[in-house]
């Protein structure tokens, strides 16, 4: 049997399960790394690795999991596709605002995704909303981060914590990377009780279902 053509990286088992419930096994491998941008990167850089050593290298990694839709643009239920992976709190504070770390002189917080990918996932998932995915070390919880981010990134979509990371793991091994998130909750102040994650975690598993037969 031939070795899995995609790796998909969640932050916890219970999206894992939910795209191992759609996935083809002999295409894809899904696999939870841990929560946020840093345990998202080392965990993707490690299984590139080990997959390019054994002489199987992966065709493409997706950062893949549910996340908040910012207002107006993903709403609960949807799906985003991602088309660029930014993280949105790497840089300074100053008394003028915030200042990405572009303005620093210490590389970029943004990373595209892969042209061939995006455009073979839109294909497969036709009703995608395709927009910016906000990776933050801290999950936005008031209005006023909500808009302010909404101020900042007209593009975004959504926001979780892992894409950034996925995405410098794929760029430091040449592997083509995108990012898939189904929206649980909208962006803002914090309400546990208007989640939707078992909703969204099914979401994922019909994305899944799609995945499968993408051309790598």
């Amino acid at each position: 049997m031939s070795a899995p053509d995609l790796l998909v990286v969640t932050a916890v088992a219970a999206e894992a399960d939910a795209v191992r419930a759609g996935a083809d096994p002999a295409r894809i491998r899904v696999e939870p790394v841990g929560v946020g941008p840093a345990a998202a990167g080392a965990g993707a850089a490690r299984l590139l690795a080990l997959a390019e050593a054994a002489g199987s290298p992966y065709r493409a990694v997706l950062s893949a999991g549910i996340g908040g839709g910012l207002p107006g643009r993903a709403a609960v239920g949807a799906t985003v596709l991602g088309l660029r992976a930014i993280a949105a709190d790497l840089g300074a504070e100053s008394a003028d605002g915030f200042l990405p770390v572009e303005l620093l002189g210490f590389g970029t917080s943004v990373i595209d995704a892969d042209e061939t990918l995006i455009k073979a996932l839109a294909a497969a998932l036709p009703e995608a909303v395709p927009g910016d995915i906000l990776t933050l070390g801290t999950v936005t919880g008031t209005a006023a981060t909500a808009t302010a981010l909404a101020a900042r990134f007209p593009a975004a979509a959504a926001e979780a914590m892992e894409g950034y990371g996925v995405a410098c793991a794929a760029a430091g091994a040449g592997t083509p990377f995108a990012e898939l998130r189904a929206i649980s909750n909208a962006v803002g102040p914090r309400d546990r009780l208007a989640w939707r994650i078992p909703e969204a975690l099914g979401a994922l598993t019909r994305a899944a279902r799609a995945l499968s037969g993408l051309p790598l």
